[in-house]
């Protein structure tokens, strides 16, 4: 059946639950299947929807990251090809589609939710508040790649009661939607902090949260990190910048009110357990790193930054091409495709190290870690005159993402690998001595801009293919690092855009909506935030 919009679809879209494994059978039935949903099944499906689009799947990073993000931020280096920076439709659409899938489930949710009595509402508020957050981490990802986009009034079909006429949604404006999670993400973050659950329902949301295993602490966590992400972000838009400092303060000055992800244990992130279930990362082995499709291949810079500072996470991240005799090596994206081609051919790129990422199915599905946290802290401490704070969580979220990935190849399954051996973990010695490098060391910056600088980096270095969404809208945001880009002059599109455009049929289905967009919907028109 040909696909239809996903604000017209989006409520009968519960079939997206369905379980391949017994395991998931049992535990998180299809809601298509049964006579009846449950708020704790509901929740589930929430989190289930999506899940390949937070684990690393084939279809995200083979489709979506290896023709769109990761080129833009040269977390990958690929040919000067035609077209190159036009982002593929098919890539664009998945991600469409897969949000609202889930935000169709947590329609459903909310529906399933209000049919219940008072006193089973408040039993069950902590699954409506942890999905929340879960829904606005996921809203942010797609405003920030595309700008408005509807969501007050999108996946409203089956409270519609099937009326797809009524069920067309307006498109939001990026800084209402802002405005609207981050209000509601400080009020959640208070029920959070006074709510109290029964043993039943305490059993229950552990069983059917496979994201945090029922930690109510983790969800605090998870809320007020989301905050400050979205609040940092906000940083440089001169009519949030009041309301960016003062909630800011409030969050990293009141720890006990407010925690946010502090070490990488307490990392917000699907984790795998069990490769014969649904949640796994077998797909990452294709979807990053499929021959000859440059999906995994280092880019110069990157490369070349990691190599002059002897970073501790280049040989856990890259491998040396086949005929590089050790040295690790990145495709120029300013030679011509021939040349680079060549270059490919020969087997002297260097590749993402295939242990730790690609061939990893135990590979966790990463959401919110420690060294983010940290480096956001650095920024804002910086842009608020605490050089010694700045300093304190720069630092510390250089150790943090050493030990993110060493943590990550301490748990790898990979095998058949012929042409590379296990990289070691990288040594707390070898993590003292790059901080300290001239390239890196705080000290050694003079002005504000030189260590802003140094935060961008670092930021991108622990982004890479891993954090790709982070890695775009920081990249945008900051315009740092300075990375080069050889002019497409054969495509109206000469240089990375700054948005992805809205779906072909999304303009179809929802042509008097998308009317009000479509002034902005284009390649080269900014996300809000972006305004330096």
């Amino acid at each position: 059946m040909k696909k239809i919009s996903t604000l017209v679809l989006a409520g009968l879209l519960l079939a997206t639950v369905s379980c391949k494994e017994s395991e998931f059978a049992e535990s998180y039935p299809n809601p298509s299947k049964i006579a009846e949903s449950t708020v704790e099944k509901q929740f589930t499906g929430v989190l289930y929807s999506n899940r390949e689009y937070v684990l690393p799947g084939y279809r995200h990073y083979f489709v979506t990251l290896r023709t769109s993000l990761n080129p833009y931020t040269q977390a990958i280096g690929v040919l000067s090809a035609a077209g190159r920076y036009v982002p593929g439709s098919s890539g664009v659409e998945d991600v469409w589609y897969s949000y609202y899938d889930m935000l169709a489930q947590y329609r459903e949710l909310q529906k399933v939710y209000a049919s219940k009595p008072a006193e089973q509402q408040a039993a069950l508020k902590v699954f409506m508040l942890a999905a929340a957050v879960y829904v606005y981490d996921h809203t942010q990802r797609l405003v920030d790649v595309h700008g408005a986009i509807p969501f007050t009034e999108a996946g409203m079909l089956s409270s519609n009661g099937g009326d797809y006429a009524a069920s067309t949604a307006k498109f939001d404006t990026p800084e209402s939607l802002y405005t609207f999670m981050l209000d509601d993400l400080k009020k959640i973050a208070t029920e959070l902090n006074g709510i109290t659950l029964n043993a039943g329902y305490q059993k229950s949301f552990q069983t059917q949260d496979f994201l945090n295993k029922g930690d109510l602490t983790a969800w605090k966590r998870y809320a007020n990190s989301l905050r400050l992400r979205m609040l940092n972000r906000l940083s440089d838009v001169e009519s949030f910048k009041s309301r960016v400092n003062t909630e800011m303060a409030e969050i990293l000055g009141n720890a006990a009110t407010y925690p946010i992800v502090e070490t990488n244990a307490q990392n917000i992130q699907v984790n795998v357990f069990d490769i014969n279930t649904d949640i796994n990362s077998k797909g990452f082995r294709d979807g990053l790193a499929s021959d000859g499709w440059y999906g995994n291949t280092a880019g110069k810079a990157m490369i070349d930054h990691m190599n002059a500072n002897k970073d501790p996470r280049l040989p856990i991240l890259f491998e040396p091409g086949a005929n590089a005799a050790g040295k690790f090596i990145g495709i120029d994206p300013m030679a011509t495709e021939a040349v680079q081609t060549a270059q490919y051919n020969g087997g002297q790129v260097a590749i993402y190290n295939r242990y730790t990422l690609s061939h990893n199915q135990f590979f966790p599905g990463v959401v919110i870690n420690a060294p983010q946290m940290n480096l956001i802290k650095a920024e804002y401490y910086l842009r608020t005159g605490n050089d010694a704070l700045a300093k304190t969580a720069y630092e510390t979220a250089i150790t943090q993402s050493v030990d993110f990935y060493n943590k990550i190849l301490s748990i790898t399954n990979a095998t058949g690998i012929t042409t590379s051996t296990l990289p070691a973990q990288a040594t707390p010695a070898a993590v003292a001595a790059y901080i300290a490098g001239d390239g890196v060391n705080w000290s050694k910056a003079t002005t504000n801009a030189q260590k802003l600088s140094l935060i961008a980096t670092q930021k991108w270095l622990h982004y890479n293919v891993v954090q790709p969404y982070e890695n775009w809208a920081d990249l945008r945001r900051l315009d740092m690092p300075v990375l080069s880009f050889q002019a497409d002059n054969a495509n109206a599109q000469t240089l990375p855009p700054t948005r992805w455009t809205i779906p072909g049929n999304e303009i179809t289905y929802n042509a008097a909506n998308y009317a009000a967009v479509k002034a902005n919907d284009n390649l080269k028109t900014k996300i809000f935030w972006d305004v330096k």
